[in-house]
């Protein structure tokens, strides 16, 4: 087998098996910051606060662009005066009305489940915010219930327009104050994205590029990545995401302590190692009576790989669980990678797990000769359910 180190640091064949320049798309988060605040402030997000306070706030995306919803409530967190509700379907709940501030988001603008929410919001009256493709259809609808429209640059796939899609409603949670998010916060969200593609470019050798580091990890495993805080459980949440579409790798994910009550018995299973479960294993008694005659043809399972994403404000009770989990692990032979998140805000350390992971996810599926742009599958999808 070829050594990750061989493929990754080669940034000619990185750029061949990277014809949609999926790693320049998500190098550009720094730039989507910047530009998304500026478009912000011009459709007039700040304006949002001159009918007080909304009841509750309802970020409607779907894919891509529902993570945009994922990431105002993690920075939002639990100090928030209002509750924020990511919905990812058709329709509203029935609770949701005009005392509501409902926000639609849609790279495309077309996205079925986002129009079918944003409409149901316009006939209940709700407070508007659409964040999406101009003079697209949610554009449209949007101006019917006489949203504030954020306009969203394209060129980029979904996936890799987070922080276009996301910053425009940090900005309005902290006009609405939801959240602590001003300009300088905002700017060093910006400059850590920005420093994180600095050092995960492709030209960077593994050795000094922690996303390459990562993906040369995960190559050949089942991770399971798993957040210390909310906050660290949409990061967690978005990379088993990217690792689907980029790098079509399975994982999951999960948030702590929540995991420690249920999937930490993971450890224990037939995935934790590097081979078949053995009769002498906590699943062994139905392995016993297999016919030991198809051994020879028999896949070993793929191991886990524990990846846990560490918030720098951590509850220390959770924090001391995380550190018993990573014990166990190592204990029971699985694997294990952290990833630190840094920064002051909770914006910015959201930026420095997404943004790392992203470029993770992008190298591994270029390490094994995936091409991380397309989606077949979910343009299959859409093209028969909409027969």
């Amino acid at each position: 087998m070829t050594a990750p180190g061989v493929v990754l640091d080669d940034a000619a064949l990185l750029a061949d098996r990277d014809p949609a320049a999926m790693l320049v798309a998500v190098a550009t988060g720094a730039a989507q910051v910047r530009e998304a605040a500026v478009l912000a402030a011009e459709a007039g997000v700040a304006g949002l606060a001159d009918e007080g306070r909304p009841r509750a706030v309802v970020v409607c995306g779907m894919g891509g662009s529902g993570i945009a919803g994922d990431v105002l409530a993690a920075v939002a967190g639990m100090t928030s005066p209002a509750p924020v509700l990511a919905h990812r379907g058709h329709g509203l709940p029935a609770w949701v009305g005009a005392a509501d501030l409902v926000v639609a988001v849609s790279c495309s603008g077309r996205t079925e489940e986002t129009l079918s929410a944003l409409e149901e919001a316009v006939r209940r009256g709700c407070r508007l915010l659409v964040v999406g493709a101009a003079g697209s259809p949610v554009e449209a609808l949007g101006a019917r219930g006489r949203a504030v429209f954020v306009p969203v640059t394209q060129g980029r796939q979904p996936r890799a327009t987070v922080w276009a899609l996301s910053t425009p409603l940090v900005l309005a949670g902290a006009a609405l104050g939801l959240l602590s998010a001003g300009p300088a916060e905002v700017e060093a969200a910006a400059v850590r994205l920005e420093e994180l593609a600095q050092r995960c470019r492709p030209d960077a050798d593994e050795v000094v590029n922690p996303a390459k580091q990562l993906a040369g990890e995960l190559t050949g495993t089942l991770p399971v990545v798993w957040g210390t805080s909310p906050l660290a459980g949409v990061a967690a949440y978005r990379f088993a995401c990217q690792l689907a579409e980029n790098a079509a790798a399975p994982a999951l994910w999960g948030v702590l302590p929540e995991a420690v009550h249920n999937a930490v018995v993971l450890l224990d299973g037939r995935w934790a190692g590097a081979g078949p479960v053995s009769a002498g294993s906590p699943a062994g008694l139905e392995d016993l009576f297999r016919d030991r005659a198809d051994d020879d043809d028999e896949e070993p399972a793929m191991p886990l790989r524990l990846v846990m994403l560490r918030d720098a404000e951590e509850d220390p009770r959770v924090a001391t669980r995380a550190d018993v989990v990573l014990d166990l692990a190592r204990e029971r032979g699985v694997e294990t990678s952290v990833v630190p998140a840094t920064g002051a805000s909770g914006f910015e350390r959201l930026a420095s797990l997404v943004g790392l992971t992203d470029f993770a996810s992008t190298y591994l599926a270029l390490l094994e000769g995936t091409d991380p742009t397309p989606v077949a599958a979910i343009d299959a999808l859409k093209s028969r359910a909409s027969r």
